[in-house]
């Protein structure tokens, strides 16, 4: 590595440095540290729920992914576009926002704690963070390690621990404010890098009509001849392997659909779709973002630009991912992507250092890490605040400490996911599937409670309590009992019933969001006219 790229790694670094150091500087309030003070600029809160929003899972997971099942994961950019940030934004945004003021609440556990006037919803709120929300951090871990010890030429697992560390550093220092100023500044390294690198790809690949053209010719090439090989013949979770189960799972080409109902439609559009898609309305990460500013007219403007930022960044990552396919080809001795990377993770990586004038692969190596740095610093503060705010504070029923045991959380936080980055690494896919699963339990768990704090004075207590038992339950028994992935690589159904999955044939691809969360939102409607009104706490938070 050259000086010149020294010098601007030391550069970078100090940057980071700096801006959590000013984030600790004007950190003086618990209000400072979990919420930015609630006075965030609507440029710095729009890009940091964006830069939050995208991480690795989406430029190295979700770009493998377009390249392994082709064109058609562009429709998760238009759900991440229209729920994500148009739904998000403009129909819960203020209503989050007014709210959180209201009831004085500073986590998404509490806002909802606090709306039922319930301890125990806050409590089990951070419970569920603290225990799922490693296995998201651990796939955002995964996919920018990939491309850090790939770039450098290092050791996985070094790289793994050097990259933890820096992020450890700024999270525990500078609280929400040190988060969202790196946020902000690491979202428009990526936007930039992201412009810059559809310029270079379509010229590398041969402009974007030549490469829709020969997608059929490298489909054709690379994909049906597998067919003819029995499955059975392949070794689990190779590449090959992967490409033949496409063709199983009812694609015919990467630049259209799979077949209706297929086991690759249900598991793109109920998985990848749906599941991310509607899981970003109840991140607890990204709720917060909406209590950091101080009116309505911040989160309009910010609207546009998270808008532009999301949807440029994501569905340009996608397109582009699936059309490696065409360069890996013609400039690999006839392979497609998969074939030549060896795996969905490492697509992208490939084609950026093979592909790419070397200057840019440097430019690119910084979007990575700051699309990793920016989710990772919000994920480890939230997992953070959940276990110092949402559970220590409830226990002990003091805030005495508190301060000092959400950093120690932080601390145990990034510990649980590098442990999970090291035991899931070589789990085929797994960035983009920690990331759905998380999603679709947050929605499953969450989402129905939370649209009844904002929009129904009338669910209750009771109701909100039973609606995320039922979330929870009911997705934890499908990714261990059902669905074709999770419950075949957890082995509990395995142990207990001998089988992989209790059943059998397409079912086994749905996701459980879609039995989930009308179960759990059912529950919700169904107890609230069995059980009282709503506390007067929560009708006050409506006037």
């Amino acid at each position: 590595m050259g000086i010149l790229e020294n010098i601007f790694i030391i550069i970078y670094l100090a940057v980071i440095g700096y801006l959590g150091f000013v984030g600790y500087k004007q950190t003086k309030t618990s209000t400072d540290y979990l919420l930015a003070g609630r006075n965030t600029h609507p440029i710095v809160m729009s890009l940091s729920y964006g830069a939050t929003f995208i991480s690795t899972s989406a430029i190295v997971g979700f770009s493998g992914v377009a390249a392994w099942l082709g064109s058609s994961l562009i429709w998760l950019a238009f759900a991440n576009l229209f729920v994500g940030i148009f739904i998000a934004f403009v129909v819960f945004g203020d209503r989050t926002r007014k709210m959180g003021i209201k009831l004085g609440a500073h986590t998404f556990p509490e806002f909802l704690g606090k709306r039922f006037n319930s301890k125990f919803i806050q409590v089990f709120g951070g419970l569920i963070i603290a225990v799922f929300m490693p296995l998201y951090a651990s796939a955002v871990l995964i996919g920018g390690t990939h491309f850090i010890a790939s770039y450098f030429n290092a050791d996985y697992h070094l790289s793994l621990l050097v990259f933890s560390i820096i992020i450890t550093g700024y999270v525990i220092v500078g609280g929400l404010k040190g988060v969202m100023l790196t946020d902000a500044l690491q979202g428009a390294i990526m936007f930039i890098a992201i412009i810059i690198l559809v310029v270079f790809a379509f010229n590398a690949i041969g402009g974007f009509n030549e490469s829709l053209s020969k997608f059929d010719e490298v489909w054709q090439s690379t994909v049906v001849p597998l067919e003819s090989v029995r499955l059975s013949d392949l070794q689990p979770g190779s590449a090959n392997f992967l490409v033949k189960m496409s063709t199983i799972w009812g694609f015919d080409g990467w630049n259209k659909m799979p077949n209706l109902f297929s086991e690759g439609w249900l598991f793109l559009i109920t998985s990848l779709v749906l599941g991310v898609g509607i899981g970003v309305l109840a991140q607890p990460q990204l709720v917060v973002r909406f209590m950091t500013v101080k009116s309505k007219q911040e989160l309009n403007r910010g609207v546009l630009i998270g808008g532009i930022f999301i949807f440029g960044v994501m569905g340009i990552t996608y397109l582009i991912g699936a059309l490696t396919n065409v360069w890996f080809y013609e400039y690999n001795d006839g392979k497609n992507a998969l074939q030549s990377a060896g795996g969905v993770e490492q697509v992208m990586p490939l084609f950026i250092t093979m592909a790419m004038p070397k200057w840019f692969s440097f430019i690119f190596l910084f979007a990575l890490i700051s699309a990793a740095m920016s989710t990772l610093s919000s994920q480890f503060h939230t997992m953070g605040t959940a276990i110092g705010r949402d559970i220590y504070e409830q226990f002990f029923k003091s805030s005495k400490n508190s301060m000092f045991i959400t950093r120690i959380g932080v601390v145990v936080m990034i510990l649980c996911a590098v442990i999970l980055s090291y035991i899931f690494d070589k789990q085929p896919a797994i960035i983009a599937r920690s990331t759905a699963i998380f999603f679709a339990l947050c929605a499953s768990v969450f989402l129905p409670s939370y649209i009844g704090a904002i929009f129904w004075r009338k669910m209750t207590k009771t109701a909100a309590i039973a609606s995320m038992f039922v979330g929870l339950i009911t997705s934890s028994f499908w990714l261990l009992f059902v669905h074709f992935q999770e419950a075949k690589a957890l082995g509990f159904c395995k142990a207990i019933f001998g089988v992989d999955s209790i059943f059998s044939g397409k079912i086994i691809f749905i996701d459980a969001l879609i039995f989930a969360l009308p179960l759990s939102a059912l529950t919700a409607i169904v107890v609230s006219f069995f059980t009282k009104g709503a506390e007067n706490l929560a009708k006050r938070s409506f006037e």
